[in-house]
Parts: C-alpha cells; structure tokens; sequence
C-alpha cells in the first residue's frame, strides 16, 4: 500500500511540476492566442488526435460553456467530410505533443488554404504544426509522469490547464456572470445552485387583507397548501405573515379576531431575483419553511423549501 501512495504522490507532484513550468513560460504568445479568438465572428473548432483529442473535447465544452462558442471536430472525420465544419469565421485550436501528428496534415492544410486562424499548441517549436499555425503555444519540456516518457501524462495535464487557462481568460473579459454561466447549465447541481428565487416560486399565493377575518385566513391557509397566509395592506404591501405558531399563540378567542391581530409583523422576504440557495440559508437559519418573495414592498410569489429540494439545491 505505501508503495502505492508513493507512486501516487510522485505522479501528482511530477505533474505540478510541469504545470508550474508550464506557468512560468506563459508569454506575449498566450495573450495573442486570446485576442485571436475574441476576434473571431465564428467558433472556436478545436482538435487533436488520441490522448490530445479526449483533452480537446474537455476544453472544447469548457470553452463552449463559459461564453466563448465551441466544438470539437476529430482530425480523421475531417478528412472525411468533417472540414466543411471549419468556415472562414471561426478560429482552429490543434493540440499536438509532438507536433507531427499525420492524421492533422488535412486540417492544417485547410486552414492554410482559407485564411483561417490557427493556433498550435505542441512540445516542439520546430514541429510541422507549430511552424505553421498563426499563434504557437509551446509545451515546456517536462518529463511525463509515468517514469519512462512513453505514456502523455504530464503534457495532457499542461495541456488541458493551458485550455482552461484559455476559457478563463475569455471568460473574464466577456465579463461572464453566474447568471450567464446558468443559461447554458440548467441541468444538474451547477444549475440548481444558480437558480433563482423567482424561478421556483409560486406565483398563486395565499394572501388575505388586514382585516380579514381569522375565518377567511384559516381557510385560505388550508386552501393553498403552504401552512401560511401573508397579510396585506389596502395597498398591496406584504405587512405581515400568518404561521402555525401564530394560530397556536392565539387559539382562545382565535375565531373572532381580524388577521392583523394574529398576524406577526414585518416578516422576512426575499427578492425574487436572489438565488435560491441565499433562500434556503434564510428558511434553515430561521427554521422556517416559506419565505414571500417580494419587490418594492409588493408580494411576487412565495417559496417552499419542497421547492429547493426539488430542483436539488438542498
């Protein structure tokens, strides 16, 4: 077992390494290679054959979900047909260790043919690839992890940071917000956490005026499900709330009270455009179970936090 934890150790720390050379030697290129995308009408098409393509992939989606247009197109179904994906708008992304990948020739070819931006990413300056592309992102020579320099273990992980470096450094001068970063994740925990208070809210909400009476409350409580009725003013204005511990405080004489002598005063609210998630720490740190969504004094919907378990936020 400690054999195994070392080796594990070693993998990791060769690899940090690497990265950490791999940050040193960032130049002018890097910064040429963003402003080549930004500038692009079209996409950016990345590629790469074998372990380079399965890292494309990743930086191809990373790019694509963080506000900068991607995909993916394989070297060898380029070949095939797949290059009339790659248009005079876009800008191709090859990835390459050694920069002489044969199966790349025809998209390296066809972007020479149409002018179409390309930036090589390669271990080796003199390679075919590096030689031919608009930008040159050079790997640093470091030693792969597998101990013999036969398996791409370091230079996959360069390769793979030196992406998301990439899709970060587009990402903040698109200025790219978590409201942006949900619209293209609406599925999954990413998009759960990201949704909005207004999102899963309940627009048909239990609400009864000031001087209803407790009987009209009582059955507007039972009608609409949520085990609570807000209370409004003669305009509009949420005033006050209505809970189990209300009815409980006031059950002699409950029935011939008005709402506003029941009710507790000032409830707390949220806006329906905060994240739900801000939502669901207000109900756990108050121990409640609804909170009204209100705008400028005004109720807009009310939130369950069956809602948030729902959508899985918590």
């Amino acid at each position: 077992m400690t054999d195994y934890l070392d080796t594990a150790r070693r993998v990791i720390l060769t690899e940090a390494q690497g990265l950490a050379v791999l940050a040193e030697g960032l130049n002018g290129d890097f910064a040429r290679a963003v402003d080549l995308i930004l500038g692009a009408r079209g996409r950016v098409v990345v590629s790469g054959m074998g372990k380079s393509g399965h890292v494309g992939r990743k930086i191809a989606a990373t790019l694509a979900s963080t506000g900068t247009p991607a995909q993916f197109v394989h070297p060898a179904e380029a070949s095939h047909g797949d290059l009339g994906m790659v248009t005079q708008s876009d800008v191709a992304l090859v990835l390459s260790n050694s920069g002489e990948t044969p199966e790349l020739a025809d998209l390296i070819a066809h972007t020479r043919r149409f002018e179409i931006p390309l930036i090589g990413v390669a271990s080796r300056p003199e390679s075919t690839l590096l030689r031919q592309a608009d930008v040159a992102l050079v790997l640093p020579a470091a030693p792969e992890a597998c101990g013999n320099g036969i398996v791409p273990t370091t230079s996959t992980t360069m390769t793979l940071a030196l992406g998301d470096a990439l899709a970060v450094a587009l990402m903040e001068h698109r200025q790219f917000t978590p409201e942006h970063f949900r619209t293209f994740h609406p599925g999954g925990k990413l998009g759960a956490r990201l949704a909005k208070v207004g999102d899963l809210m309940h627009r048909d909400m239990p609400l009864v005026p000031e001087e209803a009476p407790m009987t009209e409350a009582l059955l507007v409580i039972s009608q609409k499900g949520y085990g609570v009725t807000g209370v409004t003013d003669g305009a509009g204005r949420l005033v006050g709330i209505i809970t189990d511990g209300d009815l409980r405080r006031h059950m002699q004489g409950l029935l011939d009270r008005r709402a506003c002598e029941v009710m507790t005063p000032d409830p707390r609210v949220i806006a329906p455009d905060a994240l739900a998630e801000t939502a669901v720490a207000q109900m756990q740190d108050r121990k409640i179970t609804c909170l009204f969504a209100v705008a400028g004094g005004l109720p807009q919907g009310i939130l369950h936090i069956h809602d948030c378990l729902r959508a899985g936020i918590v």
